[in-house]
């Protein structure tokens, strides 16, 4: 059954998720200085950033990696999106102590708020929808620099 389970991986999803033609809205994030730029990136913009931390040879991550692309193109207005490779960026990888793949982080003003671990494509689903759709909320709540009188 594992054998028929990877055959139809190899037919079915792409090998190498860098090397796929189309990467949506997603940010390929090669190095340490890269991925520094873009969380800068994220708090000039006010935006969370949905981090896809994968490894080419995992095959939940596989299955994930498309439904992954295809959440950035429909939220690419709202959220930022990046995907990591774990054993590419391992410095990225060990800050941001992710111990299982697929891990996917949301990040607001350089802070985890969540965290989904593992192809739970509807809470995965879910998560993505509720921050996109509340970003506003999530942006000023995290830079409110109220008083009270």
């Amino acid at each position: 059954m594992m054998r028929d389970f990877a055959k139809w991986l190899d037919e079915n999803v792409d090998k190498d998720p860098r090397m796929a033609g189309d990467h949506g809205s997603t940010t390929i994030i090669l190095n340490k200085s890269q991925w520094e730029a873009k969380l800068e990136e994220a708090k000039a913009r006010r935006k969370i950033v949905v981090v896809d931390f994968f490894a080419s040879w995992c095959g939940p991550c596989r299955i994930m990696g498309p439904i992954f692309i295809e959440l950035s193109k429909k939220y690419e207005s709202n959220l930022i999106f990046c995907k990591v490779d774990v054993d590419e960026v391992a410095d990225v990888t060990t800050e941001w102590e992710i111990r299982a793949m697929p891990t996917f982080l949301f990040i607001n003003n350089g802070k985890q708020i969540d965290k989904v671990v593992g192809a739970n494509k509807d809470e995965l689903e879910k998560k993505i929808h509720h921050y996109a759709t509340n970003q506003s909320e999530q942006s000023s709540a995290s830079t409110c620099k109220c008083t009270i009188s």
